[in-house]
């Protein structure tokens, strides 16, 4: 699952702008409605349904072609998050959790000479050749990294170019370096490539304290297997703590995420409320309350405490888990602030559509959900990809481990209460949330 970016035009002469032409606003709409065309069809919806209908930007349908331009066009200049898919990216994307690739994610790196690997998934091309997260691809083909990216930056490549076309047989020849030097040559195919959202779970001992390591990098249909899984793995270790890697993972289901929270101590969490939906005032009827449940898991732990690894990355669904758990359990949170979406979707299907256009807010059970600036770390730490998952030289797991061992945020890295850092982290998240995936991290 990836982070999508949309560009909103306030434009002028429109009375739904500033959402205060109610008559005007309530005329439009049912004139929609009575239209037939695909793109007043998804007005329409908008106008029903969408939790900032009152300041959607009134486009005629007939005005713009494409359904996915107009959909981007009527949406509330405010909103980062709303998204649309034809039928087929839906069902790749959240039901068969697939796609066609070499399997592996990066960002650029040592000033775009590099690409880094953050992950790989296991069921890969570039799994079975051996590239793991920390290596750093520098050349494709037998060009050079760093020509590849300047081209790609001034237009004279695409990435069509540098990785070939999205469909399964293509070839293409990678060089890259492992964090001790050694350089390494593959050949890797494009293949089918099962995205599993765990991405790494380990057990080891510091002190007197069995500490479990989970990477959990998306909340799909897949997930509910992997994570009950992991916390069998978990439970047969008897671990006394959990730190959850969540600084890549954009979110997905809220049922997911009810199961994941559960999971980590349902004895504390059973009976109290895990999330409160909040609908636009047309739809206040559909307001309501979820108890935590473990839903398609069965082993539960009951920890007193969760370390939580963020970045801006870490976003909707991942948030929720920090919001929802923190009432009832001590929440760690340890990295940067998250992207600060308090808000999410029920996707909708009209023709060859899905539309991910926001529905509702969610709160807690103390009827707090205002961290659209994201949810500030208790330990303030930069990133660094400085090898593979669980290496105790990455600066998040490391301040985790150290908090572990000395009961607070390491001195090195305890979170400042200064404006300025505050300011700064709030920053980080709204820059991610304005940003298209393939800017936070390339995924291949």
């Amino acid at each position: 699952m990836r982070v999508f970016s949309i560009l909103l035009l306030c434009l002028p002469l429109l009375t739904a702008c500033g959402g205060s032409d109610k008559p005007a606003i309530a005329e439009g709409n049912a004139v929609l409605c009575q239209q037939t065309s695909l793109n007043a069809r998804i007005g329409c919806e908008l106008s029903r349904n969408y939790l900032w209908y009152r300041e959607m930007t009134n486009v005629a349908p007939e005005s713009i072609t494409s359904a996915t331009d107009y959909f981007h066009a009527s949406l509330s200049p405010r909103d980062n998050f709303s998204f649309i898919l034809t039928e087929q990216e839906y069902q790749d994307r959240f039901i068969n959790a697939a796609y066609y690739g070499f399997g592996f994610a990066s960002q650029r790196t040592d000033n775009s000479s590099a690409l880094q690997v953050l992950y790989v998934y296991q069921q890969s091309s570039a799994a079975e050749r051996g590239l793991k997260r920390g290596d750093k691809i520098t050349e494709i083909e037998g060009i050079s990294v760093s020509e590849w990216l300047s081209g790609l930056d001034s237009g004279r490549y695409s990435s069509t170019d540098i990785y070939g076309p999205n469909q399964a047989g293509v070839v293409r020849n990678f060089v890259w370096k492992q964090p001790d030097g050694a350089q390494l040559r593959a050949d890797m195919l494009k293949s089918r490539v099962i995205t599993n959202t765990v991405l790494h779970r380990t057990v080891q001992q510091i002190a007197d304290r069995k500490v479990g390591y989970l990477v959990f990098n998306s909340f799909i249909e897949l997930s509910e297997l992997e994570l009950e899984q992991s916390f069998q793995f978990f439970s047969e270790q008897q671990i006394d703590d959990l730190i959850l890697d969540l600084r890549y993972n954009s979110g997905g289901l809220i049922r997911v995420a009810n199961q994941l929270s559960s999971h980590i101590a349902f004895p504390r969490l059973q009976g109290k409320i895990f999330v409160r939906y909040q609908y636009n005032d047309k739809n206040s009827s559909r307001n309501n309350t979820v108890l935590f449940s473990p839903g398609a898991g069965s082993t539960v732990l009951n920890l007193p405490r969760v370390f939580v690894l963020t970045t801006p990355g870490s976003c909707s669904s991942s948030e929720l888990v920090i919001n929802s758990m923190s009432p009832f359990v001590e929440v760690v949170q340890i990295g940067q602030a998250t992207c600060g979406k308090p808000v999410g979707q029920i996707p909708t299907q009209i023709d060859n559509f899905r539309l991910f256009a926001i529905n509702f807010q969610t709160l807690n059970a103390l009827n707090f959900g205002d961290y659209f600036d994201g949810l500030l770390p208790s330990c303030s730490v930069s990133p660094r990809v400085t090898g593979d998952w669980g290496e105790q030289s990455d600066p998040l797991y490391a301040a985790a481990l150290d908090y572990i061992r000395l009961g607070r945020c390491p001195s090195v890295t305890s979170a400042s209460a200064s404006a300025t850092v505050a300011g700064i982290l709030r920053q980080q998240a709204a820059s991610a949330r304005n940003l298209p995936s393939w800017q936070l991290y390339n995924e291949q």
